[in-house]
């Protein structure tokens, strides 16, 4: 059987080997790791039956605020996705009132991200430009998975203007465990596509507003890698999926 050729051969580039290891922890999650730490070596001076339970308690900590590195796609026609977890809603919404004068008033495609308490928790930027816009909201702590989190729960929005002119609105918004929305940039911020802009802490979900003349890349159900899944791309066709 005849041998594949080498990619140097194809005019391929020849890429350096990529080992896996493991996550850093975000410094934001370091003090909470400590605390629980600490709080598993005191009660093992009380009991030592306490040990085991407290420490898998302080390694799930430890695995929440992991930080591990991605590899963004590049591409002035792509939107990446600024969250891990599962797709959950893809549909044509209204604009949010707090990005109208960024966005205008026509009604935008919205894709739903929602993060388990098992996924990774630090939100990137979708594509490279420039912050135009950062807004607070306070709410509620609804479950996120519902349609009505985007306007009733504590959320943060987001503008990103491309090097195109192109804006992309994303929200940050909390859910039923969700106690603290954050964010690492403001407003006149340069950003690289798959750049760390945000976290949120214990469970949420982020949706994102395409323009015109972007299609959804993903499927429902399908699940998404921040800073590395094409959420959605310009001139594109919507791809479909099959739950199997």
């Amino acid at each position: 059987m005849p041998s594949l050729p080498k990619p140097e051969e194809q005019g391929l580039p020849v890429t350096t080997t990529v080992r896996w290891r493991f996550p850093a922890i975000h410094p934001e999650g370091q003090k909470f790791t400590a605390i629980a730490f600490g709080i598993t070596l005191l009660m093992t001076i009380v009991h030592n039956i306490f040990f085991w339970p407290l420490f898998g308690l302080t390694l799930w900590v430890a695995a929440f605020f992991r930080d591990p590195i991605r590899t963004t796609p590049r591409g002035e026609d792509l939107i990446v996705s600024p969250a891990d977890g599962l797709v959950t809603m893809i549909a044509e919404v209204p604009v949010p009132r707090e990005l109208i004068g960024e966005l205008g008033a026509e009604r935008l495609t919205r894709v739903s991200v929602f993060m388990s308490v098992f996924d990774v928790h630090i939100n990137r930027a979708p594509i490279a430009g420039t912050i135009r816009q950062v807004v607070y909201i306070s709410g509620k702590f609804l479950n996120a998975d519902l349609d009505k989190a985007s306007e009733d729960n504590e959320r943060q929005h987001f503008v990103v203007e491309g090097h195109n002119g192109r804006k992309i609105a994303f929200t940050q918004i909390a859910g039923l465990v969700a106690r603290r929305i954050m964010g690492f940039v403001k407003v006149g911020d340069m950003v690289a596509a798959g750049q760390r802009i945000g976290l949120i802490r214990f469970g949420s979900r982020v949706d994102v507003y395409l323009p015109a003349g972007y299609s959804p890349q993903v499927a429902l159900g399908q699940r998404a890698i921040a800073g590395e899944t094409v959420l959605a791309r310009a001139g594109a066709i919507p791809v479909s999926g099959v739950t199997q």
